[in-house]
């Protein structure tokens, strides 16, 4: 009968989920009114003030051309009507959200090709949490699509026009680039292989996982063994295109909104804290079904697989992230130093700067160092959401700086569009989860997992 579980997604945690979403709608309301109060006037004098700032501290340490290149952004940052601070803090934020939650959803469909492809035993009983999560993957390309439209003027730089005409605000550095943002229009016009790469991975992603899911449903019914194999192929596939989708999306949606900087190891960077931080939701998620008495088949050796999960990608996210710091200085890269010259010295991004490191590697390397902590539900009921918080602001490190500059703030604006996001994710993936059955039925390695034994 463990086989037949099914999770009812009850309308007192509907009325939980609603209830989250109401408060951080009202958080958000309350967010902005207190931005507009406290001073929401065009931004083009504090940009200015940013970047002379900005610019006085790499003098001793970062090459004149990157000097330049700074002098050329605030000339055209001068050029450009900039709309209030409230309102670039709204954009920010929902851009912000929108990737972090995108990320994950993502990974629900990653975790699963990952599984198929190694031909895993252990997470056959968990393998529908990540499946459910993966059906964000359409809500979040809707959103991304028809969001990107809102906010492009303010958050991403390249979208004005004079940048690429010759004269005052001529850009040399962007121009240069422009060819990957408007190919094959013109620079400046309708940036179409921009859009065009958007709605290919987003198409891509949603047409492995309904292939994927339709496999895993279908071996339910008649138990055929050519299902795991169609879905191992489609999974293998997937992945070669999973490697080359999310780094170019991670430069094309976070790492351009800082046009005249790049890192090599930005695509990296940002799948590891998707990864971490999808690994700790399919964790939670876990956590609380087995607590709720779900997921009978899940003992404390699966809960010891997942930990380790965390623990270990906990490590490679600080791996990358200390690469990446420590490459202006063993590479003598001085084109990466402003990225964390702004992050490093201006509030609020400092102390999320320091803060990112003890969320997402000191807590989670030491909570879950030893064995027993790895199986226990508690242990990962405390750390998992750490880890999502953590990651949640190393989101706003990586694209508020480069689109609020000096006028940015972490306040109710933001925490409550956090909310927002996250009941209506809770609501998209819960519901998901309670149509299918919580175990597969006749997976070829569920003999293999009842025994699995670390």
């Amino acid at each position: 009968m463990i086989a037949e579980e099914k999770y009812d997604f009850k309308p007192e945690t509907k009325r939980k989920i609603i209830i989250l979403g109401a408060v951080g709608l009202l958080l958000f309301v309350l967010g902005v009114f207190m931005t507009m109060r406290a001073g929401g006037g065009h931004e083009g004098g504090h940009e200015k003030h940013a970047s002379t700032e900005i610019s006085k501290n790499l003098t001793a340490s970062v090459a004149p051309i990157i000097q330049e290149e700074h002098q050329n952004h605030e000339a055209n940052a001068e050029s450009h009507q900039a709309h209030p601070t409230w309102l670039k803090r709204i954009y920010a934020s929902l851009w912000q959200n929108n990737i972090f939650f995108t990320g994950i959803g993502i990974i629900g469909l990653f975790f699963i090709a990952i599984q198929y492809a190694s031909q895993a035993a252990w997470s056959v009983p968990v393998k529908r949490i990540p499946l459910a999560i993966g059906h964000w993957i359409p809500v979040a390309g809707v959103i991304t699509l028809v969001l990107w439209f809102v906010v492009k003027e303010d958050l991403f730089h390249w979208t004005h026009s004079n940048l690429y005409v010759q004269g005052e605000h001529f850009d040399k550095a962007i121009n240069g680039k422009s060819g990957f943002f408007f190919w094959p229009m013109a620079a400046g016009t309708f940036p179409l292989f921009f859009i065009f790469r958007m709605i290919v991975f987003f198409g891509l992603w949603y047409l492995f996982f309904t292939w994927i899911k339709k496999e895993m449903l279908e071996e339910d019914l008649d138990g055929d063994i050519k299902h795991f194999y169609t879905a191992r192929k489609f999974s293998a596939i997937f992945l070669v295109i999973f490697a080359v989708s999310s780094s170019v999306a991670a430069w094309d949606w976070i790492m351009s909104i800082d046009t005249h900087w790049f890192s090599t190891m930005f695509g990296w960077y940002v799948f590891a804290s998707w990864w971490v931080t999808g690994l700790a939701v399919i964790t939670l998620i876990v956590a609380y079904l087995k607590d709720a008495g779900y997921l009978k088949m899940v003992n404390g050796n699966h809960l010891h697989d997942l930990g380790k999960f965390i623990w270990a990608f906990s490590i490679f996210w600080t791996y990358i992230w200390f690469s990446a710091f420590l490459l202006i200085y063993y590479a003598n890269i001085p084109e990466e130093t402003v990225y964390y010259i702004t992050r490093m010295r201006n509030a609020p991004y400092s102390w999320i700067f320091y803060a990112n490191l003890i969320l997402n590697f000191v807590l989670p390397f030491m909570l879950l160092m030893t064995r027993d902590a790895k199986r226990q539900v508690a242990m990962l009921k405390v750390v998992c959401p750490i880890i999502i918080v953590g990651h949640w602001f190393d989101f706003f490190n990586m694209i508020t700086p480069g689109v609020m500059h000096h006028e940015g703030g972490l306040g109710f604006l933001e925490i409550g569009t956090a909310m927002v996001f996250g009941s209506i994710f809770l609501y998209v993936v819960l519901s998901a989860l309670s149509k299918v059955q919580l175990v597969a039925k006749h997976h070829p390695f569920m003999e293999e997992s009842l025994n699995h034994h670390i």
